[in-house]
C-alpha cells in the first residue's frame, strides 16, 4: 500500500480546515483550559494526597479527570469523520482526484489524533511551568513525563477505535449512539461492573486485576496511580498484590502498551473496511 505524502500533507490540512470551521478545536481547547484553572485554584493548597502535595496533586487530579475525558473527546471527533463524509459527498468529491483511500484515512487520523494530543500536551507543560515559575511549586518531572505518555497512548487507542465505528456504521444517528455506549461502558460504568462482579462472586486479586487491565481507562489509571504511590495501598489487596507481583514498571508499561495496541488494531480494521466498502 503505496502513501504519497504530498497528497496525504494536502488531505490533512483540508480535513484540519474543517475542524477549524467547525469550531471543535476551540472548544478543545476551551474545556482543557477550564480544567487546569479550575485544579490549579483548588489544588495548590497546602494538603497532601498520595504523597503529593502542590503542583503535584495539580497534576495528579488533572491526569486522572483527563483520563475520563480525553475518551470522550477522541470518540466524538473520529466516530462521525468518515460516514459524514459519505453522507455529504466529500469522499467521491475528493476520490474524483488523483488521491487514494489510504493517503486520506492517514491524513485524517493524524489530524484528528493532533488536534487531542498537541493542546493536552502544551496545557501540561504549561500547568506546569505556570506552578513552578509563577508560583514556586517544585514540578514533578518524571510524574509528568509518564502523565503525558499515558494519555497520549489513550487518545490513540479512542481515536483508533472512533474511526473504525465511523467506518462500520454508517448512520450518523447510530454512530453517537455506538460512541456513548462506547465511552459509558469504558469510563462511567466501569468503577460499578467491577464492584457488581466482585461482591458477586468474591475473585481473588490476580482476577480482578486481570479484568480491570481489559479496558483501556482502568490500565492508564493503574499506571498513573502507580507512578503517584508505588505501593497502591489505596487500593487495598489488589494495590498489594500489584504492587509485589506486578510492579510500577510493569503497570506503567501495559498502560501505554496495550491502549496503543487496542488503537493500532483498531485503526487497522478500519482502514481495510474504509478500503473495501462502497462509498456512495
Amino acid at each position: 500500500m503505496r502513501i504519497d505524502r504530498t497528497h496525504t500533507l494536502a488531505l490533512a490540512r483540508l480535513d484540519l480546515g474543517e475542524v477549524l470551521r467547525s469550531r471543535w478545536l476551540v472548544f478543545c481547547l476551551g474545556l482543557y483550559a477550564l480544567l487546569a484553572v479550575l485544579f490549579l485554584l483548588v489544588g495548590l493548597r497546602e494538603s497532601t494526597v498520595l504523597g503529593f502535595t502542590g503542583l503535584g496533586r495539580v497534576l495528579l487530579s488533572m491526569s486522572h479527570a483527563l483520563v475520563l475525558l480525553l475518551p470522550l473527546l477522541a470518540l466524538s471527533a473520529t466516530a462521525q469523520v468518515i460516514n459524514r463524509a459519505q453522507d455529504d459527498g466529500t469522499l467521491e468529491l475528493l476520490f474524483s482526484h488523483p488521491v487514494t483511500r489510504a493517503e486520506y484515512f492517514v491524513g485524517v487520523t493524524a489530524v484528528r489524533f493532533g488536534v487531542l494530543l498537541v493542546p493536552f500536551v502544551a496545557l501540561m507543560l504549561l500547568v506546569a511551568v505556570i506552578g513552578w515559575l509563577g508560583l514556586g511549586s517544585a514540578v514533578t518531572w518524571g510524574f509528568l513525563g509518564r502523565s503525558l505518555l499515558v494519555c497520549g497512548a489513550l487518545i490513540w487507542a479512542y481515536t483508533g477505535c472512533g474511526l473504525a465505528v465511523s467506518t462500520y456504521v454508517r448512520n450518523q444517528a447510530k454512530a453517537v449512539m455506538v460512541l456513548l455506549g462506547t465511552w459509558v461502558l469504558s469510563v462511567a460504568l466501569l468503577d460499578f461492573l467491577l464492584i457488581g462482579v466482585m461482591l458477586q462472586w468474591r475473585l481473588n486479586p490476580r482476577s480482578v486485576f486481570l479484568l480491570a487491565a481489559l479496558n483501556p481507562v482502568e490500565s492508564a489509571r493503574l499506571a498513573l496511580l502507580s507512578s503517584a504511590e508505588q505501593s497502591l495501598s489505596v487500593l487495598g489487596p489488589v494495590g498489594f498484590y500489584l504492587a509485589h507481583r506486578v510492579g510500577a514498571t510493569s503497570l506503567l508499561l501495559l498502560g501505554t502498551l496495550w491502549p496503543l495496541l487496542l488503537g493500532a488494531a483498531a485503526w487497522s480494521l478500519a482502514l481495510r473496511r474504509f478500503s473495501r466498502q462502497d462509498l456512495t
